[in-house]
């Protein structure tokens, strides 16, 4: 083998010694594998993550507010990400929203991606202080806007879980747009 040569500015491999290896000459040389992989954990989610996943099973979708700023956070982390105080007091939010940012996907990707192209997007809960994240449909990709008014579609009423996948995505309502200029720092 030898030595590769990488472009100007980038590290560069050393030369590889293949002599213990037995590599022959006239074997041609593997240029890529595939090979699964997963990883498996466990995640304790804690009081104000569990409250929220069992609010989600029923179909309610719960913040909890600082106490200093008396903004409302969701998903609940259980403190403040502004003072790091304890939010102590829950907030049942309403199943509407402002698109606040979203990007046309290309290439879908897990198991329940809908059809390409489709727009992900930016959610912003009416009461929220920050979007929460999921795809738009119901609506031709090309037609999302930023501002632009949805309301949650859940799952039916037997495959609800403690999961955020019960809202299966954003579906435009008829109201009119919210101003781009107030979605600002709510990503």
């Amino acid at each position: 083998m030898t030595d590769i040569q990488m472009p100007d500015q980038l590290w560069t491999q050393p030369a590889i010694n293949d002599a213990a290896l037995g590599v022959s000459a006239d074997v041609e040389q593997i240029q890529r594998i595939r090979i699964p992989a997963a990883v498996r954990y466990d995640y304790v989610p804690g009081l104000a993550t569990t409250r929220f996943l069992r609010g989600l099973a029923n179909k309610e979708i719960l913040g909890e507010r600082c106490q200093t700023t008396g903004e409302v956070y969701v998903p609940p982390r259980g403190v403040s990400p502004i003072d790091g105080l304890p939010t102590v007091e829950q907030v049942k939010l309403p199943h509407t929203g402002s698109v606040s940012t979203f990007c046309v996907v290309h290439i879908a990707f897990g198991t329940n991606a809908p059809p390409t192209p489709f727009c992900t997007a930016l959610v912003l809960l009416d009461g929220a202080a920050v979007s929460v994240y999921g795809p738009i449909q119901e609506i031709d990709y090309d037609k999302v806007r930023i501002g632009m008014r949805v309301e949650a579609v859940w799952v039916e009423d037997d495959q609800l879980d403690t999961s955020f996948e019960n809202i299966k995505w954003w579906r435009p309502i008829d109201e009119p747009d919210v101003d781009p200029e107030l979605l600002k720092g709510h990503m």
